[in-house]
């Protein structure tokens, strides 16, 4: 059995430990609101940029562009999304394991040398360069700097080699961001654009609240139930459009800002989603830090009382023996 100092000593280690999990935890709540609010911000033109391409579909259905046209797949670039630091879960861990799943089935059909990765934050260039896979950048900055315009730079860099055929598929994995306690890795094909895939996507997001419980859960499921009603209840707007010069020049303008708007959503889903992973962790680690806390007091105060009592044993037995 430990002796009372080393308990002692034990209890103070976890107590400090337990401080800073506590701490942490605190500041990734802190950047979840922001990321939160980064979407939230972002949504308008999302909604308004959705609108537009769904009535032009609508209008003629058979519009196609450069960009949503299959062609045989000789060559594919993964653009995957991690963090740049550790201590949040199963985050990294899950993109790292789905992206190397999906070099491992492109490498079978394709070869490994026509497998690329564009690694957006540290985690996974690090593993990506570990197994030998051919990296083509790294934009690890965007990871804590989320930036519009390095999105935007990307998104034109793969849409040239796609247009001048030097790739021919784009595949992004990264965590979609449903709400506090639920972010799904999703993998998903950036070029070519299926425009009426990426508009049917899943667009629910709970930005309210950085509690991951059952309670929110409830009310993400109740919030979807009365958002479908009252879309059943709005009729649908008609819109008649007329459009100059054409309606396949419009839509080669629409679909790269849809291909910007997918890049960066991405990234904003994957860096919420990201600190709520590490805000799950850090209160785990709490919570286990408080058990452990309670199971040290009790060992520590029955020691004591062992010790007590074994030292009164002594002094009675001496008197009785005087």
């Amino acid at each position: 059995m430990p002796s009372l100092k080393e308990i002692k000593g034990r209890i103070a280690s976890v107590n400090s430990t337990r401080k800073i999990t506590s701490a942490m935890k605190m500041v990734a709540s802190s950047k979840l609101h922001h990321a939160q609010v980064a979407i939230q911000n972002m949504l308008p033109y999302e909604t308004m940029l959705e609108h537009i391409l769904k009535s032009f579909l609508a209008a003629e259905a058979e519009a196609q562009t450069v960009y949503d046209q299959e062609r045989p797949v000789k060559r594919v670039a993964l653009v995957v999304f991690s963090s740049n630091s550790s201590l949040c879960g199963g985050f990294n861990s899950n993109v790292i394991k789905m992206m190397m799943n999906a070099v491992a089935g492109l490498s079978e059909e394709l070869g490994e040398e026509n497998v690329e990765i564009y690694p957006i934050g540290r985690k996974v260039a690090e593993k990506a360069r570990k197994l030998g896979y051919q990296v083509k950048c790294d934009l690890a900055d965007l990871v804590d700097h989320p930036n519009v315009k390095q999105c935007i730079d990307l998104a034109m860099e793969l849409g040239k080699r796609f247009i001048d055929g030097e790739i021919d598929k784009v595949e992004i994995i990264y965590h979609h961001f449903k709400s506090a306690g639920s972010q799904i890795l999703t993998s998903k094909t950036f070029l070519p654009i299926d425009i009426e895939t990426e508009l049917e996507r899943d667009h629910e997001r709970d930005l309210t609240s950085n509690i991951a419980t059952k309670k929110v859960q409830d009310y993400l499921k109740k919030n979807k139930r009365e958002r479908e009603r009252k879309e059943d209840e709005v009729h649908p707007l008609n819109d008649n459009f007329i459009v100059e010069p054409d309606m396949d020049t419009v839509l080669s303008m629409l679909i790269p800002k849809l291909a910007h708007l997918m890049l960066y959503t991405a990234l904003l889903d994957s860096v919420a989603s990201e600190h709520a992973a590490r805000m799950v962790a850090m209160q785990t680690a709490t919570d286990n830090a408080d058990e452990l806390l309670r199971q040290l007091n009790l060992q520590y105060n029955k020691s004591r009382q062992q010790a007590i009592t074994s030292e009164l044993l002594d002094i009675v037995g001496g008197s009785v023996n005087n």
